[in-house]
């Protein structure tokens, strides 16, 4: 049994596309809760985290928008992810991805201060590689892995606390890569299973490799799960769709894999954008999700109607 530590993160900042704000809400009516409680777990909701002051802080790239409320959602989620965590596991209901910016940065500080090794899953159809520096769209939800790994070009964000060593990252079903986002990760040990690397060798082989390896180390792991990680045929409601995402059965796979690892410690769910979705059905398809890694197994799982 866990202690699921529920916190909603309105995050609209990262992005151009109004509505990410409205995810926490939507995983709340979607019945994330009753199912984590149906599993046997123990259920605290938090509510919604509240934007730090804002500083007003600059930078020189003249495209970077919402700067200031992005580092003051950084500074909120980092002290919120390291607190639910001293307690149980976190799991931060966005919002866009720009929260990984404070959510990684709080799981990597309480990873600092436990002595272990901090391991990330990043499943999604981008690799976020980009810096305050390099972003060409301005748009911050794509530069939050660069940030936990340690890139330079991150003023006036803090230092990360702790960089996240590249052979501890493994980005999964990546499809959409810039060139400088590219090159910069060539640099890096960073293990990119894009959607070849998955349709060549399969989901199973390459996650095992990756969870052995935190075994190993007896690692802390944090998993950001983006909704366009998913084909956009079965989840609508994301402002970056990419196709040939994973399938309903690859994308519970990945969840049952992460569930019997048992190593899974902290988790962002993030991008869902209601005002894009059918009825809710990608809501209702990212919660049925978190129950696959929590422990429902596929015979257990409800009929759907849409």
């Amino acid at each position: 049994m866990t202690h699921c530590i529920l916190i909603g993160a309105p995050v609209d900042e990262g992005q151009r596309r109004p509505g990410c704000l409205m995810g926490p809400a939507a995983y709340r009516v979607a019945g994330l809760a009753s199912t984590l409680s149906q599993l046997g777990h123990t259920v605290e909701d938090r509510g919604d985290v509240a934007m730090d002051t804002l500083q007003g802080e600059t930078c020189a790239n003249a495209v970077v928008h919402h700067l200031p409320e992005t580092l003051a959602w950084t500074r909120a989620l980092s002290l919120a992810a390291q607190d639910a965590l001293r307690q149980g596991m976190p799991i931060f209901m966005g919002g866009d991805h720009s929260l990984a910016l404070g959510t990684v940065a709080g799981v990597a500080a309480h990873a600092a201060a436990q002595n272990r090794p901090l391991f990330v899953i990043w499943l999604d159809a981008h690799s976020d590689f980009h810096t305050v520096e390099t972003t060409t769209s301005g748009n911050l939800h794509g530069t939050p892995m660069a940030y936990a790994a340690g890139r330079s070009g991150f003023d006036p964000f803090p230092p990360f606390p702790a960089p996240i060593p590249g052979e501890n990252i493994c980005m999964f079903g990546i499809r959409s890569v810039d060139p400088a986002e590219h090159a910069a990760m060539q640099e890096t040990e960073i293990a990119v299973n894009d959607m070849r690397v998955l349709d060549e060798q399969g989901i199973v082989a390459p996650l095992r490799a990756f969870l052995d390896r935190v075994r190993a180390a007896d690692g802390l792991l944090h998993v950001s799960l983006d909704v366009d990680f998913l084909d956009p045929s079965i989840a609508p409601a994301v402002g970056t769709t990419v196709p040939g995402g994973t399938t309903f059965r690859e994308a519970h796979l990945v969840m049952e894999l992460l569930h019997e690892s048992g190593l899974v410690t902290s988790l962002d769910l993030v991008e869902l954008n209601p005002f894009l979705d059918d009825r809710g059905r990608t809501a209702k398809l990212m919660v049925d999700l978190v129950g696959s890694l929590m422990g429902r197994k596929v015979f257990d799982r409800p009929t759907r109607s849409y």
